[in-house]
């Protein structure tokens, strides 16, 4: 794992180092000309890449930090620090908006005719080139290691190429029309880089507050688990994210009454090395459900309380299911949709299976609809 952790900070490091390269060339290059020429609009569009660059920096320093071994502090490794650096990065991008928003104002309450030259104009098209490029790079090799950043980078990127190539369009107007629009590209650009800054810090709010789980990630693992013939089903998956790429989780598999424990320990262990080799997700715990076998009244009951249960438009699953004959009681989980109040649904449903199933003690527990 610390391999692969690695080779994910390097990929990082190295895409960051382009893109600060490329976004500082760019950067001074802009906002150079865009002084020569009395540009607000160039040298806007040069601030933006110049926040693209610091992005970039603080993007190298949340890997480096978040790569760091885990200690007896934080046992499982640092890596929400990428998460801290996120929140800096939308707080970079937010300023630069503001300020560029500001600039635009007072270019338009108090407008100053641009003077653009040739070289102005080359510099333009060469920076939309070179972003459409870096964003081509930048976005691929974040899919490749998984990193938001990166990949948020790279659609930034391309982008910033959509403004610039506007930039370009309102120089070519007031060299043909004599037509200045500077002033508004200028605010133009300012809302679209606010924008970006605060779709950072949402997402970014959101992966901290803990969100729904990638429901590629959940399906792979249950897929695997469900794979072996005596898991008939896995349930209540629930990952922990401690950074990307590093992902605990614990699930409850149901499996048949007639296993011994050490049947059980056995499966559970390989369950666990072939999760963590296929998906990189560590299973810290595996609950265990068992259902019926050779009872065919038990099967029937089951198939006519699921039926009871899904009725309502308020339970999305029913499993862990199990009936004891001789204690005389039946339990099973229910998965709730968010909304609902627990307690009246469980009472609800208690009463129902009641009639269904005179002198059985019913127990249901209530589940969130925590995964996919």
């Amino acid at each position: 794992m610390e391999s692969v952790a690695k080779h994910r900070e390097h990929i990082i490091v190295r895409t960051s180092i382009i893109g600060i390269l490329v976004n500082v060339f760019l950067a001074a290059a802009k906002m150079v000309a865009g002084m020569f020429a009395r540009s607000i609009a160039m040298v806007l569009d040069g601030i933006n890449n110049l926040s693209d660059a610091l992005s970039s920096v603080v993007t190298i320093i949340g890997a480096k930090l978040a790569g760091r071994a885990p200690d007896k502090k934080h046992p499982l490794g640092h890596g929400r620090i990428e998460y801290l650096s996120s929140l800096i990065v939308s707080a970079l991008v937010i300023y630069a908006g503001i300020s560029a928003l500001i600039s635009s104002v007072e270019k338009i309450a108090e407008p100053e005719e641009p003077d653009y030259s040739v070289l102005s104009l080359v510099l333009l098209g060469v920076a939309i080139a070179a972003k459409l490029i870096l964003g081509r790079y930048v976005k691929k090799q974040g899919q490749k290691v998984h990193s938001a950043a990166l990949v948020a980078s790279g659609s930034d990127a391309s982008f910033d190429a959509i403004l610039s190539a506007s930039v370009l369009i309102t120089a070519l107007l007031f060299i043909w029309l004599g037509v200045s629009l500077e002033a508004w590209v200028g605010l133009v650009i300012s809302l679209f880089i606010l924008r970006a800054g605060l779709r950072i810090m949402m997402e970014t709010v959101s992966a901290i507050l803990g969100q729904r789980a990638d429901p590629e990630t959940t399906k792979a693992v249950r897929e695997i688990l469900t794979s072996e013939p005596e898991i008939r089903g896995a349930y209540d998956l629930i990952l922990h994210n401690y950074g990307p790429e590093r992902n605990y989780a614990s699930v409850h598999i149901e499996l048949p009454d007639t296993m011994t424990v050490a049947e059980v320990d056995k499966l559970t262990r390989r369950m666990e090395a072939k999760v963590f080799e296929e998906t990189g997700v560590i299973l810290t715990g595996i609950g265990i459900y068992s259902y019926n076998t050779g009872n065919d009244w038990a099967s029937r009951i089951h198939n006519q309380v699921q039926e009871l249960v899904l009725r309502h438009d308020w339970a999305l699953q029913m499993h862990g299911f199990y009936m004891d004959v001789t204690e005389q009681t039946l339990m099973f989980d229910v998965v709730l949709n968010f909304g609902v109040d627990a307690q009246q649904a469980v009472a609800e449903l208690t009463k129902e299976v009641q009639e269904m199933v005179p002198g059985y003690t019913v127990a249901i527990v209530p589940d969130i609809d925590i995964s996919d």
